[in-house]
């Protein structure tokens, strides 16, 4: 093509663009719209399409209104992932100084292949941590010491095979990190990416049974009575008897690869387990059999997020005085009656973490990091606050371009000693005020921090990513 072709053809292609409507109004900085058009479009009202989105505001009805907190409670004990079987713990007695006592490191941390995932669980002195690469660590909850480790991996030809969250890890191709650990009547349970599930003797370590299964466990072990249930990649939940590690039985949700890096696990109350699961189903089952009770599906989808598309209910479900509470990553925060399943009341919250019910109100933190009070019976709201008020930052970039906005990640909330307490990304400890949300002080970790504190006799123990176990008194 010769240069005078080249020339017309760009030419015509100018005015082309410049005739287009469509394109001359998507033209930045008003290029190719008339100067008039430019001012009114100047005057206008901007409006954020976030706006239609969010529908979650302070009541008015509730407007300086107080609500009730109960005392704090001696934590004696802190045998599973969520405190007890039912993840219900309102307010504990822990960290009054709210300074760091120890650090220690329990193995390996998160990598590009592997991820500390497991809560902190206690009972008789000892703390039980689960590294990255499925090692086991029995702490001394006083001095830090460790006491005993053993690693619950089938054998090393595993160590290849790894699933991926906000991963797919729904095929036989799964493995790796993942799991979590409970303890109770003197045994600790480790549930496995590496496709086991353990007893292990809380006094040595060693190894009580050991049952192999078809998939990898993500979630975390629960113990109630004679079962252990866990749940894994594939949205099965399987029960274990605790004495003997066989199967007693299993029921399997809807497949959904796609989830959230949480060891979410199930909430039991007396004979009925509430599971969660990636496709956004909680569900109610007869903890003696497995038959189903009901079914809710926490799933909303937003115009103006495709990660709403995944619905994983990452945070544990709790069960709390007759109610189910339950938020979804899709954008659902529900009170459900635990007997039919009727739901009380609906928000539209999107989070990975459990909520907190806690004497009149429920305290449940988003996955933008707002940190929000809500009425336990109407589901109004109190208040909201922004934990990243102050900490949004700009990193990277080469010369001022190509700089990514920074808003901290957030984990919790525990009551502890009249102070609401959260970790995050940037590696703190933060202590609000339960009843106005403002901060009142802050620790560091020496790392960032995914997994929710746990409280035992008058600690607050934290695990942070690089698999050190943070003691702060």
């Amino acid at each position: 093509m010769n240069r005078t072709l080249k020339v017309a053809l760009l030419c015509g292609l100018a005015l082309t663009v410049a005739s287009c409507g469509t394109v001359r109004n998507a033209l930045p900085f008003g290029l190719g719209k008339p100067k008039e058009d430019v001012a009114r479009a100047s005057e206008g009202q901007r409006i954020s399409i976030l706006e239609f989105e969010q529908q979650l505001a302070p009541s008015a009805a509730l407007s300086g209104r107080d609500f009730f907190l109960p005392g704090p409670q001696a934590a004696t004990a802190w045998t599973q992932p969520g405190g007890n079987a039912e993840n219900s713990v309102e307010h504990v007695i822990a960290a009054p100084e709210f300074s760091v006592a120890w650090k220690r490191n329990i193995g390996a941390g998160s990598s590009n292949t592997r991820q500390v995932m497991a809560p902190v669980v206690a009972d008789g002195g000892k703390v039980f941590v689960l590294d990255g690469e499925a090692g086991v660590t029995a702490v001394d909850s006083g001095t830090g010491a460790v006491l005993w480790k053993a690693d619950v991996k089938v054998d090393e030809q595993d160590k290849g095979k790894r699933f991926l969250g906000i991963g797919f890890g729904g095929g036989a191709g799964g493995g790796g990190f993942g799991g979590g650990v409970a303890v109770n009547d003197g045994k600790v349970f480790v549930s496995s990416g590496y496709r086991t599930m353990t007893a292990l003797d809380a006094a040595t370590g060693a190894v009580v049974w050991r049952s192999t299964v078809d998939l990898p466990i993500h979630g975390a072990p629960t113990v109630s009575g004679q079962r252990v249930f866990v749940i894994d990649v594939d949205n099965q939940l399987i029960a274990f008897n605790v004495n003997t590690g066989q199967q007693d039985w299993s029921y399997r949700g809807i497949t959904e690869p796609a989830r959230i890096m949480r060891a979410s696990s199930p909430a039991v109350s007396g004979d009925t387990v509430i599971a969660p699961f990636s496709s956004g189903e909680l569900v109610a089952l007869r903890a003696s059999n497995g038959q189903p009770v009901w079914q809710e599906v926490l799933s909303r989808t937003s115009r103006t997020s495709a990660l709403s598309e995944i619905r994983d209910i990452a945070g544990r479900p709790v069960i709390s005085r007759g109610s189910v509470y339950a938020v979804s990553h899709s954008g659902v925060l529900q009170a459900m009656d635990i007997r039919s399943g009727q739901p009380k009341w609906s928000l539209p919250v999107a989070g990975v973490n459990a909520p907190l019910p806690v004497g009149d109100v429920v305290y449940v933190v988003s996955k933008a990091g707002e940190l929000t009070v809500v009425n336990r019976e109407s589901g109004q709201v109190y208040w909201t606050r922004d934990l990243n008020e102050g900490r949004v930052r700009q990193e990277g970039g080469v010369l001022g371009f190509g700089k990514r906005t920074v808003r901290p990640t957030w984990s919790g909330p525990i009551l502890a000693s009249n102070r609401l307490v959260l970790v995050n990304s940037d590696g703190e400890a933060v202590a609000f005020d339960p009843k106005t949300g403002v901060q009142q002080s802050s620790v560091k970790l020496g790392a960032a921090a995914y997994i929710a504190p746990a409280a035992y006799n008058g600690a607050l123990y934290v695990l942070t990513d690089k698999g050190e176990l943070v003691s702060i008194r």
